[in-house]
């Protein structure tokens, strides 16, 4: 096959090049978590963890493809966010930004690693503390991830993106939890963060998606946020914005000369994939970023809040939907967690006791990210070792 035909062809996972990719992405992602989940002390910096996340990604993909005779990009999809308490999503500050963690913060780190443009994303949620999470920040992180683990169930060929979003709001119920409105986890293709087939976290008359069915060979980054206050969460500073991604299909004649030279730098550097403002001169850029946002050129990632004294978990997760069946290529084991409620329900309970593979019983009991038969003990009982195969 040509070099054109092989660009005409669209990449999916009937190669085995690209499943390693993805998987090579992910294992990157994986530990570039667990090592930011290492800095999460009280009083460190949180810019000072978002970059470290960074680095870390752009030193382990630098590292890989060295000797290919095609330049293969790679490096960070997603820069790394680290969201505390009532802040949904989207925190990863300027250098200048003080803010520092705190003893019993609830921190969500947000991720992303590519190898030739296939995507890895990984979020999760982590309580600064000792010792087992407990009350309602035990039950909000144990609902993104029963919630995560029924949406693994559901995002199977076959399926539609509807069962899964009615899905998840019922699992955040049972714990007496919201599913935080606005959230989208989208496909993934190459170079596509945000994919045409989406799931809605909430079902409303103001979001509507396009219904759509899951098929073999495609890849999700199914998202999940969940929050023990109302799910609405609001903008309350477009100054704390810092991650934005190129509009592709927009063009406009920049007035300002910074703005020019900021777009510029951006087409260069990151002209596909979400980039942070912090990777750009700072002063040049706040002044450049704005006329550029307002003229579309570049989509905004804005930081959203619910409101003080809520507490938000997000959980998520890429998937591979292989052939002999799904495989969560992204996680982290959790805390000990010790929710006020239990999962009761039987049809939750039905959902999380469908096996992740097609045809071979008992195909995911060893892989990380998978679980065996004691699917429905363990995510009553303890979530956390629902997630993960992780040990108690």
């Amino acid at each position: 096959m040509s070099d054109d035909e092989r660009e005409e062809k669209e990449l999916d996972l009937t190669s085995p090049e690209v499943v390693t990719k993805y998987k090579s992405a992910a294992e990157i992602v994986n530990k570039a978590l667990q090592l930011v989940l290492k800095e999460c002390k009280p009083k460190t910096k949180i810019v000072d963890i978002c970059e470290k996340g960074d680095s870390f990604i752009r030193e382990q993909t630098g590292n890989m493809y060295k000797n290919v005779k095609r330049k293969i990009e790679k490096g960070v999809a997603f820069p790394t966010c680290v969201s505390v308490n009532n802040t949904v999503c989207h925190f990863s500050p300027l250098a200048s930004d003080t803010s520092e963690l705190e003893e019993g913060d609830m921190v969500k780190i947000d991720m992303g690693c590519h190898i030739d443009g296939f995507i890895a994303i990984v979020a999760h949620t982590h309580v600064v503390q000792d010792g087992p999470v407990t009350g309602r920040k035990a039950d909000v992180i144990a609902a993104a991830n029963t919630a995560a683990e029924v949406a693994l169930r559901l995002v199977r060929p076959g399926k539609k993106n509807k069962d899964v979003t009615d899905a998840i709001q019922k699992v955040a119920a049972a714990y007496d939890c919201k599913i935080v409105e606005g959230v989208l986890s989208h496909q993934l293709k190459q170079f596509v963060i945000d994919g045409n087939k989406v799931i809605l976290s909430v079902s409303n008359p103001d979001t509507r998606v396009d219904d759509a069915e899951f098929e073999e060979n495609e890849v999700y980054a199914v998202d999940i946020v969940a929050s023990t206050g109302e799910g609405k969460p609001k903008l309350l500073d477009e100054k704390q914005t810092t991650i934005y991604k190129r509009a592709v299909d927009k063009n406009y004649h920049l007035k300002m000369k910074t703005s020019r030279f900021i777009f510029s730098e951006i087409n260069q550097k990151y002209p596909i994939l979400p980039f942070t403002a912090r990777a750009l001169e700072e002063k040049r850029a706040r002044l450049g970023l704005v006329e550029c946002v307002n003229h579309e050129l570049l989509q905004p990632y804005p930081v959203l809040h619910e409101k003080p004294g809520d507490y938000v978990a997000h959980i998520k997760f890429t998937v591979l939907l292989m052939p002999n069946g799904s495989d969560r290529v992204t996680s982290h084991p959790l805390q000990e967690l010790q929710p006020t409620k239990t999962i009761d329900d039987p049809e939750i309970k039905a959902w999380l006791a469908l096996g992740t593979k097609t045809k071979k019983k008992g195909g995911g009991k060893k892989k990380k990210g998978k679980k065996g038969d004691k699917a429905e003990e363990s995510a009553e009982a303890e979530p956390m070792d629902a997630s993960n195969g992780a040990e108690s």
